[in-house]
């Protein structure tokens, strides 16, 4: 079985962060980073070029497994990816589409939020989602 590519580092957030040209996006990684913090009870934690919070271990029917961050987001140039993975469940599915349609300006994958900046969208309603989608993971995939 192939080695899991990304993966916890110890590298320095912060550093992570001063390398992003956009001040405006650097300023808006520090509100994620505080709400999410504050959300899931975990500090930020570099996972290649993403930024986590909290930590689960997954494996799937066909052997797969490996470990991911509960939330995180990643400044691209483009626009902010938010990873939402607990919010992309069939029991999240309408209140994940009745937040989303009351959030504002983004687009939506299957489990990624893109936001090109925080103006952009209602604060209350992405940390509704950040609620919703770390109690979801912590559910499916307790510490053991």
């Amino acid at each position: 079985m192939a080695d899991q590519e990304t993966k916890p580092h110890t590298g320095e957030v912060e550093m992570f962060l001063g390398q992003v040209e956009s001040e405006r996006k650097r300023a808006d990684s520090h509100v994620l980073i505080e709400m999410m913090s504050e959300i899931s009870g975990e500090p930020p934690v570099l996972w290649g070029t993403m930024v986590g919070f909290g930590q689960y271990h997954y494996k799937y029917p066909t052997g797969h497994e490996g470990d991911s961050f509960l939330v995180g987001f990643a400044p691209r140039k483009a626009a902010f990816s938010i990873y939402l993975m607990g919010t992309f469940t069939p029991e999240e599915k309408a209140r994940r589409e009745a937040l989303l349609a009351k959030l504002g300006k983004h687009r939506m994958g299957k489990a990624c939020l893109y936001v090109n900046k925080l103006s952009d969208i209602d604060l209350d309603v992405l940390r509704e989602l950040v609620e919703i989608s770390i109690r979801r993971m912590r559910a499916t995939y307790p510490a053991k």
